[in-house]
């Protein structure tokens, strides 16, 4: 097992040509400029996100458990990306790879709203099923989780560690794509 990893890492990826690497990483770019403008706003990639936030709580609803169901919508946020990003690696396509993760890391940023939320419960949310089956505080995840951590006190900072996880993580893919097609133009050359 270990030496298949160890093939599959020295494995090189596909090329990209330069153009092609460039187009993602405008496009990544003009997204973080939007993203940026909204300042912690609404996104319209988080219409998609929403749904797949909501479908981790009703997957892990079967549970039972409140505390899981909680945290199963930002598990699955988080989720779903980061496997579609591990396959992209794995067929060593570089676009692909930095699409999922640049997405993976957008959903920190819609992550980072919720949890600065937690003690105020400003935003509207939204959930599946009857709302009147759970205590309204308890329908907001992040109040919920943080609340029985006993850090809800700590939602802003808290909240603005995982932003910048986010932003860094956007940032860093970029470059990386970016990276990838000179270091091929490079092994060529070689």
């Amino acid at each position: 097992m270990i030496e298949q990893l160890r093939e599959l890492w020295e494995t090189q990826w596909r090329p990209v040509s330069r153009g092609a690497a460039y187009a993602w990483a405008a496009g990544f770019a003009l997204f973080l400029l939007y993203a940026a403008a909204r300042r912690g706003q609404y996104l319209f990639i988080d219409n998609v996100n929403l749904v797949v936030h909501e479908s981790g709580h009703l997957l892990f609803g079967w549970f039972g458990n409140l505390m899981l169901t909680a945290w199963a919508g930002t598990i699955m946020q988080l989720l779903v990306p980061l496997l579609l990003a591990g396959w992209f690696f794995f067929q060593r396509q570089p676009p692909g790879y930095a699409l999922c993760l640049f997405l993976f890391f957008e959903n920190w940023l819609g992550i980072a709203t919720y949890i600065a939320d937690a003690r105020a419960m400003a935003l509207p949310l939204v959930t599946v099923g009857d709302p009147g089956e759970v205590d309204a505080a308890d329908i907001h995840d992040w109040h919920l989780i943080l609340g029985n951590l006993g850090w809800l006190d700590y939602d802003m900072r808290i909240a603005a560690t995982v932003r910048l996880i986010g932003w860094l993580g956007m940032i860093a893919v970029t470059a990386w794509l970016v990276y990838r097609a000179h270091a091929k133009t490079q092994a060529a050359a070689d």
